[in-house]
């Protein structure tokens, strides 16, 4: 009886409390940072391991290792996550629900993005506390428009269809993150680092590039629902898909050059 009294407690905080509308931000957000967290330890822990080659590496390369471990589990879930709200579920359809698709949101909806607020947090932070080994100025920018954007939709509710369709982009980090262990391995003249080249030209094509052209398209025929939105709202709606779209041509500049010199190289 003891211990149904407890479990029955439990309950009660976790429905009450940690999943009641009004705590799911905080929640998913301390969610997020302590999942980053485990990532980390459990990557150096597996590592040191069953990689040989970890060890060998310098301090610097070990964070960098570990900090991509994280980058590349929460790609996998907010992708995930994006692809089903962007195109399978109904939350944001234009003919199921009544209502504008610019204020809808679930509980889930606002509970995937405060996780991925957490991340970028932590990222952020390991970012500063390691600068520049982990990312330039551009990591930074990034981070910090994405937070701005990712944290006002999932606290106002507001315009996160178009958030989802952001974070989509996400989908080119594990192919990036991949890239980085194969070269740290000596694996650069590899087959498998050639085809994960030719894998990164593709997503990054569709996640950051047709997609965004996309998102704008969608913007110019919602846009009377756009105009709706608080003015910080619009502004971030605007603002930050463009400066990501001029980042990830840049981006994309330098990865078609990198593949023309690995496959000049193989030639």
């Amino acid at each position: 009886m003891e211990i149904q009294s407890y479990q029955n407690q439990a309950e009660l905080l976790l429905k009450e409390y940690l999943l009641a509308d009004s705590f799911i931000p905080y929640t998913s957000v301390i969610c997020g940072i302590c999942a980053c967290k485990m990532v980390y330890d459990l990557t150096q822990f597996f590592s040191s391991v069953y990689f040989k080659s970890y060890l060998m590496l310098s301090k610097v390369q070990r964070n960098e290792w570990n900090n991509r471990s994280i980058s590349t589990v929460h790609a996998i879930f907010i992708t995930v996550m994006s692809l089903y709200f962007v195109f399978w579920s109904n939350l944001f359809s234009d003919h199921r629900y009544a209502g504008l698709i610019m204020f809808r949101s679930s509980a889930l909806s606002t509970f995937s993005l405060g996780v991925s607020v957490g991340y970028f947090l932590a990222d952020i932070g390991m970012i500063t506390w390691f600068y520049p080994s982990l990312g330039g100025m551009e990591y930074v920018i990034h981070h910090f428009l994405s937070v701005a954007a990712v944290a006002y939709s999932m606290l106002t509710g507001e315009g996160q269809l178009y958030t989802f369709m952001v974070l989509i982009s996400e989908t080119t980090t594990p192919g990036i993150n991949l890239r980085w262990y194969l070269d740290t391995a000596g694996m650069k003249r590899s087959r498998a680092y050639l085809i994960n080249g030719v894998v990164i030209f593709v997503t990054w094509l569709v996640a950051r590039i047709l997609l965004f052209m996309y998102l704008f398209y969608h913007v110019y025929l919602h846009y009377d629902q756009v105009t709706q939105v608080h003015s910080y709202g619009i502004l971030l709606i605007f603002v930050v898909p463009l400066v990501l779209s001029v980042m990830n041509l840049l981006w994309f500049g330098k990865i078609i050059r990198g593949l023309r010199k690995t496959l000049a190289k193989r030639q």
